[in-house]
């Protein structure tokens, strides 16, 4: 009886998992947004919870991810590591703020932040010229900034932090979409690691589900990485902002 609901947990694992990482392939995402709702929907997980299991998945998403939007030459390192090594120090201190926070306000944050984040994306272009450029000092300022801002709201809100990183490499440094994506996913990993470690110390995962999510967000990521490259830059924005919206809206007016 414990087998059997040990592997019926591990299936919803992976197929969340799956949805989450091939969405999350697809938008350069680490596919939190998906796999957060989902968990709290259909697993029944509790949203602090949800939120520290979505990071375990994250850093195999991000991995895979990275790796299959590298073999098309859309991965820029340099940013990455930039991007990586500042959300490092910041992805502790959301974890524990998210920790500190009620259910239900962390709930609404993170449907606030899934429209912000979408709108800030559908905007480039009428806030700035796709030609526009920075010199190198603002170009290092920008990334330090983001990575800072998008490790403590990765630890907070147990997700990547795509939705944070790819709108100011795309609006502000001028990157295209695709090697905004790859570069985000591999720069989401380390912080996604310590995220999930300290959500775990806090007893913020969900074990139950946590094997087949991480299968699931590693074999959706591969898929969704490929598929991206096949789809012009204007409809993966798209794709971005209308799930984005959905999502937190849902989440916003969920009783």
């Amino acid at each position: 009886m414990l087998a059997e609901s040990f592997y019926r947990s591990q299936g919803k694992g992976l197929i969340i998992g799956f949805a989450g990482g091939a969405f999350g392939g697809l938008a350069g995402l680490g596919g939190g947004i998906i796999m957060i709702p989902l968990m709290v929907f259909l697993a029944g997980v509790t949203q602090h919870g949800a939120h520290g299991t979505s990071l375990l998945a994250i850093v195999f998403t991000g991995l895979i991810g990275s790796i299959t939007y590298f073999s098309h030459g859309s991965v820029d390192w340099a940013a990455a590591l930039v991007l990586a090594a500042s959300a490092l120090s910041m992805a502790r201190f959301g974890a524990l703020y998210a920790h500190s926070l009620p259910e239900e306000r962390l709930r609404k944050a993170f449907g606030w932040f899934l429209i912000c984040a979408s709108l800030l994306l559908v905007s480039k272009g009428l806030i700035l010229k796709s030609s526009y450029h920075i010199g190198p000092i603002t170009y290092y300022i920008v990334l330090f900034a983001t990575g800072m801002f998008t490790g403590f709201l990765s630890g907070m809100m147990g997700i990547g932090g795509g939705g944070t990183m790819i709108p100011p490499l795309v609006i502000l440094i001028g990157m295209p979409q695709h090697l905004a994506q790859g570069t985000s996913l591999l720069a989401m990993v380390p912080g996604g690691a310590m995220g999930a470690f300290t959500h775990y110390r806090l007893g913020n995962v969900a074990k139950d589900i946590a094997l087949g999510l991480m299968i699931g967000a590693a074999i959706g990521s591969y898929f969704g990485a490929t598929f991206a490259h096949v789809l012009p830059e204007f409809y993966l924005k798209l794709v971005f902002c209308v799930v984005g919206l959905w999502m937190g809206v849902k989440y916003i007016r969920r009783k």
